[in-house]
């Protein structure tokens, strides 16, 4: 049931890639999000999350995540992180992904190629008996050959019942450390990768946190179930 979830949650996702470009503002994203989710039987489920307002979070440029959706037309040159959280029948689906916006800087794509791989560079760590700092070391130590830095104060996560359970899933760590992987775990691996300082600041509103030196952040993220065959991807899209 949680697989149904996240093929629909990246089915939607499929649809965003083709809505993204100049002009288009994150508010009518939210808005076609819920509309489409709605028409599929599902749910938004962070809309009301400890008070969320939004279906989606959308992060633009230099915003880690937990962006507001707004009013305001997306820019060529601009990226944006959509992060959302599907309630299919009761069953959850968590994903984001970073989109370009027009024609990016050559330095804006390769955060985007970094990032992605980092993710599934985690991904493919994430077998029975490994320890989450596998994980974490894994994405640490390729994002960082780059140039390009981790930020720590925003994990994954186990993902259930509800949006957000432990373990927690960091970016950053030491092989053989941490929680140790069993059959049957979902999480998510979702690197929320800097260009510059991987330090953080929150926005006034409480929910979004921004770049201390303004710089690029972009962020992937699957669920990811524990299983015998390796980790299987709830949430993959097939020709993104």
């Amino acid at each position: 049931m949680m697989k149904k979830a996240g093929e629909l949650l990246a089915s939607c996702h499929k649809e965003i890639a083709k809505m993204i470009k100049p002009g288009i503002t994150t508010l009518e994203i939210d808005l076609f999000v819920e509309d489409y989710l709605k028409k599929h039987g599902a749910t938004p489920e962070q809309k009301g999350y400890r008070g969320y307002p939004f279906a989606t979070c959308a992060s633009v440029n230099d915003e880690i995540c937990h962006g507001f959706p707004n009013a305001n037309p997306l820019k060529e040159g601009d990226i944006v992180t959509i992060d959302m959280v599907v309630n299919f029948n009761g069953y959850l689906a968590d994903s984001a992904w970073s989109y370009p916006v027009g024609k990016i800087s050559k330095e804006a794509k390769e955060l985007l190629e970094v990032t992605k791989e980092a993710l599934y560079r985690g991904i493919q760590k994430a077998v029975i008996g490994n320890r989450l700092g596998d994980i974490g070391y894994e994405i640490q130590s390729f994002v960082e050959s780059k140039g390009f830095s981790v930020v720590r104060d925003f994990t994954g996560h186990g993902l259930g019942p509800t949006i957000h359970e432990t373990p927690y899933v960091p970016h950053f760590g030491t092989p053989g450390k941490g929680t140790r992987l069993k059959e049957g775990m979902v999480i998510t691996i979702e690197p929320m990768i800097n260009i510059g300082s991987y330090q953080t600041r929150m926005e006034l509103n409480g929910w979004t946190a921004k770049t201390v030196d303004g710089s690029l952040s972009a962020q992937y993220e699957h669920t990811i179930a524990i299983t015998k065959k390796g980790p299987l991807i709830l949430t993959e899209q097939a020709e993104i």
